[in-house]
């Protein structure tokens, strides 16, 4: 069983950045890739991004691509997503998920094991 803690959400500027982290508990990280969605208020979950287990290979969606960067530290048993140049349309609950699987998947159907979300708002 993992346990997965979200953390780093807040209220940010147009413009400005966050890092969100992803702490692991019960388990090691090391097997899984992790991925990150985010739900905004009366919309589905969408995947964000992506990492594979030994932190090689990132994907993301074309929305945050170029802004967004995730990364991962087994010592830590972590993982991270920076945000940058945020704007108002990325305001959503981020959550972070992991999958015991070699590539991860953008379908939230695809994650085993999910966190309990942390709200980003981005205002103008």
């Amino acid at each position: 069983q993992v346990q997965l803690v979200e953390s780093g959400g807040g209220l940010v500027q147009a413009g400005g950045s966050l890092r969100l982290s992803c702490a692991a508990s019960g388990r090691t990280l090391r097997t899984y890739a992790m991925g990150w969605f985010r739900q905004g208020l009366g919309k589905e979950r969408e995947f964000v991004g992506a990492i594979n287990w030994s932190g090689g290979s990132t994907y993301y969606a074309d929305s945050v691509k170029g802004r967004f960067t995730i990364s991962r530290e087994h010592a830590k048993n972590t993982v991270y997503l920076q945000m940058n140049s945020l704007k108002p349309e990325d305001t959503a609950v981020y959550y972070c998920a992991a999958a015991l699987a070699t590539i991860p998947g953008r379908l939230s159907g695809e994650y085993d094991y999910w966190g309990q979300g942390t709200q980003v708002t981005v205002f103008s």
